[in-house]
């Protein structure tokens, strides 16, 4: 049976429209709980975080660990698959009626999955902790403008800030809002209700904006794709989130139309859906809860049919038998970054946080079968590599103190931050993401870099706490760009500092697990929260433009002036000066023909074609000639059979295919005739005929056949393989 998490305490008015809801949590630590799992149950001591050490190798963790890898490989074998409640393609956007904007303050589901957050001193982080200043080398914000607002949003806590950036737009969205802006912050649609977008489409979609919304743009296919979760109740609390209502555009044009669906999920409360982008499908992790919220059930992994979605046709997902139970943590899906897609055929990763009772990095490998969705399996990765020590620092929602109020801010220890960004550097894919953790009796970011988690054993590259002083830092996210350098946004405050939006980062040429680039602020806040929620965030979003691959976009909320929850957003953008694309053209030489592909994959070339990507990427080249031809090599910046380079510079290739010299022509024996010849030249034109004299026979003729031949056996001009005989018969006295 699932076990107690907590209890929540609601205060909501009776009015749909007008709705004010104050959310507590208490938290209650059991000494037992029961994780149910795949459809099975097993018994394990409650799960404690603070002031813990990376689990000792006991029998009975060893134990405790195969029991969850042994029921997680089970559970893989056991899917379910779902079917859109609807689906339709809408019309442009800009073009569509507004929806209604929500008037009173919506109630967030309480997004706290754990027992073990308990209050207590917190301890100092393990592993490496950057605890002092570097160098102020950071780029400053070369373009900052104000985002959605309460205003122009919802009176709703918290924003849920997110955004994404496109080929030619940005766009921001939050709790119930969104809006289109080109590159320069100029508004190009909005800000509108999300409720906006599924107008005509009928249902929960319509009639309501639940919130927890997510924005991504699909690199791969160039379309915009936009979620948010809703259920049939009406607006919480009357109701559960049951169902994801996911759009995805048309084309790269935000304001244009939409392939729209709506997916029933089931009777649970599907929380804190976070999505990921994926050649085989748009993955979706979520925080399960019963139906009333008060128990937790664990992850769930969902794969929604991409290829289906892209088109407008009517989608399905595959997903577990259930939610994981509650002895594992919240999970994310890997999102692609980059102009360079996984390894073909590559599970979707799902990286798991460290709460877990070994106290590792856990990641999980997704791989769907359309074609036959019991094939899909949803299992562990063969290694999990150790977090380091670390702590939550408050076991309650009031965490992060401000200036001029006792009123303190929620810094949501119990997960990771997203996204889990992905890159594949060709000779290496990396993921990152980050959590925030007890440090120096602060708040403090734990950023970390895995890398193999589509396949062989996982690696924990880099990993670092980022406290650098006596400030509160929290609500983080993170990416990296086409040179493998990484940025991390988040909030930071303090009783003295008002909470503020930056940035830190690291180039990829720094030492390992440092943000050695230091620190810069977007915009310094200038007032404090007050609302007794305490609620921040839930979360914030650091991207990669796709049209330079090396450009960090960053949204996230702050406050101009103290006020109880008129909360602002703002977006801000900047370039490590390092970062450039460098271009491999790969031209094709020679009289013969064959194909060049590369890895990662983007070289499939005719006569020429280029690849594209940044100095962190090294790409291989593979020739396969057609039949007829041979390959000759390469040349240029490669040369002989193979080809691998780093792009840290352009490069040029060729790929020389010569046709093969043509087979000399089969030679047969065509019978000559001989009959009446002198046996002399008879054998000389037998064997110009490419035949052999066979037997000889003479036999008595008149005096005018006498050594000439007067008969041949096989007859004359007969078609014989090179070499055959030929009997002659010769005249004698």
């Amino acid at each position: 049976m699932a076990r107690p998490l907590k209890h929540l305490i609601r205060a909501a008015t009776a009015s749909r429209r007008s709705r004010l809801v104050i959310v507590a949590a208490l938290l209650v630590l059991s000494a037992t709980a029961a994780a149910v799992l795949g459809g099975s149950t097993r018994t394990s001591s409650a799960r404690q975080l603070v002031n813990r050490q990376p689990a000792a190798a006991t029998n009975g963790t060893a134990a405790s660990f195969q029991a969850v890898r042994a029921a997680a490989h089970k559970l893989g074998r056991r899917v379910v698959v779902g079917h859109s409640v609807r689906n339709d393609t809408s019309r442009p956007l800009r073009l569509m009626k507004r929806g209604p904007r929500p008037t009173g303050h919506e109630l967030e589901p309480l997004a706290r999955p754990l027992s073990h957050r308990i209050s207590r001193q917190a301890a100092s982080a393990g592993g490496v902790v950057q605890d002092t200043p570097t160098a102020a080398n950071m780029p400053s914000p070369s373009l900052t403008f104000e985002g959605l607002n309460m205003a122009s949003s919802c009176p709703c806590l918290p924003p849920d800030t997110d955004g994404e950036a496109g080929q030619s737009q940005y766009v921001q969205i939050d709790n119930s809002a969104m809006e289109v802006f080109s590159k320069t912050g100029t508004s190009l649609l909005g800000p509108i209700p999300i409720s906006t977008l599924w107008g005509g489409f009928t249902g929960v979609c319509e009639t309501q904006d639940y919130g927890d919304p997510i924005v991504l743009y699909d690199q791969l296919a160039g379309r915009w794709v936009v979620s948010q979760f809703n259920g049939p109740g009406g607006p919480l609390p009357g109701g559960a989130p049951t169902d994801e209502c996911i759009a995805v555009s048309t084309s790269s044009d935000a304001t244009g139309s939409y392939n729209r669906y709506d997916f029933h999920l089931g009777s649970n409360f599907f929380d804190y859906p976070k999505l990921g982008v994926w050649p085989d499908a748009y993955y979706m992790s979520d925080i399960v809860f019963s139906a009333d919220g008060m128990s937790y059930l664990g992850p769930q992994p969902f794969a929604f049919n991409r290829a289906a979605m892209l088109t407008g046709a009517a989608s399905s997902f595959i997903t577990t038998a259930a939610a994981l139970g509650g002895s594992e943590d919240p999970f994310l899906p890997a999102d692609v970054d980059g102009l360079a897609p996984p390894p073909a055929n590559a599970p979707e990763p799902f990286v798991e946080w460290p709460g877990n009772l070994t106290h590792t990095y856990r990641v999980y490998r997704f791989h769907v079968d359309w074609a036959s969705p019991s094939s899909s399996t949803f299992t562990l990765a063969d290694h999990d590599p150790a977090a380091a020590a670390f702590s939550i620092l408050c076991g309650s929602r009031s965490c992060v103190p401000q200036p001029g109020t006792a009123q303190g801010l929620d810094g949501i220890g119990d997960r990771f931050m997203a996204r889990a960004a992905y890159r594949n550097y060709g000779g290496h894919e990396s993921l990152v993401t980050n959590y925030t953790v007890a440090s120096g009796g602060v708040e403090g970011i734990r950023w970390v870099e895995l890398r193999s988690v589509s396949s062989g054993a996982v690696t924990l590259a880099q990993e670092s706490t980022y406290q650098p002083d006596n400030t509160y830092r929290w609500m983080g996210s993170a990416a990296q760009d086409a040179s493998g350098d990484l940025a991390l946004g988040f909030s930071a405050g303090s009783a003295v500092t008002y909470p503020s939006i930056r940035w830190a980062g690291r180039l990829s040429s720094d030492p390992a697990n440092l943000l050695s680039q230091g620190e810069a602020t977007m915009i310094a806040g200038s007032g404090s929260q007050t609302h007794s929620s305490a609620r921040w965030g839930d979360y914030s979003a650091m991207v990669a433009d796709p049209a330079d691959d090396c450009t960090f976009w960053y949204t996230q909320e702050y406050y101009g002036a103290t006020s109880v929850a008129s909360w602002q957003t703002r977006v801000g953008k900047f370039k490590f000066p390092n970062c450039s694309l460098h271009t491999l053209t790969v031209t094709r030489a020679g009289t013969g023909s064959g194909t060049i592909t590369s890895n990662p994959a983007g070289v499939s070339c005719g006569a020429a074609c280029t690849f594209v990507a940044g100095s962190a990427t090294s790409v291989s080249l593979s020739a396969a000639a057609a039949a007829g031809s041979t390959f000759a090599g390469f040349s240029g910046d490669c040369s002989g059979a193979s080809c691998a380079l780093g792009m840290g510079a352009n490069h040029g290739v060729t790929a020389t295919f010569n046709l093969n010299a043509p087979p000399p022509p089969v030679k047969k024996c065509i019978v000559p005739k001989v009959v009446g010849l002198k046996l002399a030249k008879a054998k000389t034109k037998i064997k110009k005929a490419h035949c052999r004299v066979g037997k000889i026979t003479r036999k008595h003729s008149v005096k005018k056949k006498r050594g000439k031949v007067i008969k041949q056996s096989p007859r004359a001009h007969k078609h014989l393989k090179a070499g055959a005989k030929v009997n002659l018969t010769v005249g004698k006295r």
